[in-house]
């Protein structure tokens, strides 16, 4: 489904609460609304994350072409490993840091659900705190009752840390079980399992 077809169901926000990765991501109506120091401070962990990863990639590619073999070719090629090195360590803190922005979303998303898109549609939905699926198995439910549910379908801990259950009827999507702290399902959301958007 299409962003626009979506909100022209009168369902969700018109306004985003999350641009991370390039997923677009609505809340129900009466859900969250816009947090603008939240959204200032993605977008700016996103542009820090893709601009450093663009100068250490060119950097590291820059350094592979120094073959010099004169003193003064060796000490720039030393110059440029060392430039490299410190730009793949800044990328590295950078993209630990949208990591951490991608946690805060997920979660967000999990406690109240919503809808995100990408460039192609629908990338995520989640559901609402009241929503319960077909089995019953909703936000409260235990993690007993829901390997009960499932573990027989095919139900497995993801590497994100949610339960994943492959929904047979729409091959590459899944139902997403994110646990609690409580041992219960703190959220539930079917995706296309896609990290990013973009």
């Amino acid at each position: 489904m299409a962003k626009e077809a979506a909100l022209a169901t009168g369902k969700l926000a018109n306004a985003p609460v999350s641009m991370l990765d390039g997923c677009t991501v609505l809340s129900w109506q009466g859900g969250p609304a816009p947090d603008q120091a939240r959204l200032a401070a993605e977008a700016e962990a996103q542009r820090k994350a893709d601009d450093l990863y663009a100068k250490s990639d060119a950097a590291d590619h820059d350094a592979k072409q120094n073959t010099g073999r004169s003193a003064a070719e060796l000490a720039k090629a030393a110059a440029k490993d060392a430039e490299a090195a410190q730009l793949a360590a800044d990328s590295a803190q950078a993209s630990v840091a949208l990591a951490g922005k991608r946690e805060e979303r997920d979660k967000a998303f999990a406690a109240a659900g919503g809808a995100s898109f990408g460039k192609n549609g629908l990338h995520e939905l989640g559901a609402p705190p009241d929503a319960k699926t077909a089995e019953g198995i909703g936000v409260g439910s235990s993690l007993a009752d829901l390997h009960k549910a499932y573990d027989a379908r095919g139900l497995k801990l993801g590497e994100a840390g949610r339960f994943e259950l492959p929904i047979a009827e729409k091959p590459g999507w899944r139902f997403e079980f994110t646990p609690a702290a409580n041992g219960t399902v703190g959220g539930v959301a079917i995706s296309d399992g896609v990290l990013k958007c973009r």
